[in-house]
C-alpha cells in the first residue's frame, strides 16, 4: 500500500505510478478526490480558451499533429501569424464568454527573433491588459526568449512531453526529449509557470503512461498545469486509425496525475468532446480542475461553449458571462 500521507513529492518511481494507475477504479478515484479537496476548491474549474495564431506548415513530424508539413494528405489551410490587435479582440470575446486564461499556439519548431516574435510579445501584453492569464506554445525557446516572454507578462508556457521517454521515438523524430526538457527549464528559470502534459491513445502502454506521469511528477516544483489529452485521430496523420480513448482510461490518468501532483491544475484537453458530461464530471471528481473552453482547439473540434455552459450550470460551476 502506497503511503499518501506525505502527498507533495518529486521522487515518485515509475513502479509507484503504475501501481496507482492499476488500482481498482473506485479506490483510485476516492484517493484522488480526497487529495484534490485537500488542496483545491472542488467548485473551482478554470476555463482556458485556445487560439491558433499561426496554422500549419510546421517542420516537426509529430505523428498526431495535422499541422505537420510532413503529413501531405491532411486537409488543412495554412495561415500566417495573426495580427496582434485581432488576437486581443478574440481574447476579449473569450473573456466575455467566461474564459479566464487565453492560450495562443503557433505552429513553429522554434522561436526566431524578429518581427513575428515581437508581435507575439504584443499579443501577450494585450491579453494581460484585459486581466486574463496569458499562455503561449511556440515550440523551442532560447533563454533570452523565455525572459522576453516573462518581461511581457506571460503567465505560462505550454510545452508538452507528449508521452514517455521510452515511447517518444515512435511518435516524433525531429525533436528530442532533451530538447523539450531544456525549453521547460528556460521557462522555469525566467519565472514562467509551466503548462506541460501529454497525450494518451497513441499506441503507448500503461507503463508508458506511468513513465510520462513520473517525469512530470519529478519536476520540483511540479508543473502549474498538466493537460491530459485524448488523441484525436485526424485523417491524413500516421495515427488516423487509432481507436478512441475510453472514458475510464482518461479517468485513471486524471486521478493518478492528481495524486502525484496534488497542487497542479489538471486540465481536460484535446478529445474532451468525445466524452459525455457525466464522464467529464467523474474526471472533475477525480481531480481535474481546468478545461479548454471554446468550440475549437487549434485545428480540432472541442466541446461546444453552449454544451459546456449547460454542464457547468449542472455542476454549480457556471462561468460568469
Amino acid at each position: 500500500m502506497l503511503d499518501l500521507t506525505q502527498d507533495i513529492r518529486s521522487d515518485w518511481t515509475v513502479d509507484e505510478v503504475e501501481a496507482l494507475l492499476r488500482l481498482p477504479l473506485l479506490e483510485l478515484v476516492g484517493r484522488a478526490s480526497e487529495i484534490h479537496r485537500r488542496h483545491h476548491d472542488p467548485e473551482d474549474i478554470q476555463k482556458a480558451s485556445l487560439l491558433s495564431i499561426k496554422t500549419g506548415g510546421c517542420p516537426e513530424d509529430c505523428a498526431y499533429c495535422p499541422q505537420s508539413a510532413h503529413h501531405k494528405e491532411v486537409e488543412l489551410d495554412r495561415e500566417k501569424l495573426m495580427n496582434p490587435g485581432h488576437v486581443v479582440s478574440l481574447a476579449k470575446r473569450a473573456q466575455q464568454a467566461g474564459a479566464e486564461r487565453f492560450c495562443m499556439g503557433a505552429a513553429w519548431r522554434q522561436v526566431r527573433d524578429g518581427e513575428e516574435f515581437d508581435n507575439v510579445l504584443d499579443m501577450v501584453r494585450g491579453v494581460r491588459k484585459l486581466g486574463m492569464e496569458a499562455c503561449v506554445t511556440l515550440g523551442m525557446l532560447k533563454p533570452h526568449q523565455a525572459q522576453a516572454l516573462a518581461d511581457a507578462g506571460l503567465t505560462a508556457y505550454n510545452h508538452n512531453l507528449d508521452t514517455s521517454p521510452e515511447f517518444y521515438g515512435e511518435i516524433i523524430g525531429t525533436r528530442t526529449y532533451r530538447d523539450r526538457l531544456e525549453t521547460l527549464s528556460y521557462c522555469r528559470d525566467a519565472g514562467i509557470d509551466l503548462c506541460c502534459g501529454g497525450i494518451i491513445g497513441m499506441g503507448e502502454s500503461w507503463r508508458d503512461r506511468a513513465s510520462m506521469l513520473q517525469v512530470l511528477a519529478g519536476f520540483d516544483p511540479h508543473p502549474e498545469s498538466v493537460p491530459i489529452n485524448a488523441l484525436i485521430a485526424i485523417p491524413g496523420t500516421p495515427l488516423e486509425g487509432r481507436d478512441k480513448v475510453q472514458a475510464f482510461d482518461l479517468l485513471r490518468m486524471v486521478a493518478t496525475a492528481r495524486i502525484t501532483m496534488p497542487k497542479t491544475r489538471v486540465r481536460l484537453s484535446a478529445g474532451r468532446s468525445d466524452f459525455s458530461a457525466a464522464e467529464q464530471a467523474l474526471c472533475f471528481l477525480a481531480g481535474a480542475n481546468s478545461v479548454f473552453y471554446g468550440d475549437v482547439l487549434l485545428t480540432a473540434p472541442n466541446a461546444g461553449t453552449g454544451d459546456d455552459r449547460d454542464m457547468f450550470a449542472a455542476l454549480g460551476a457556471l462561468p460568469e458571462a
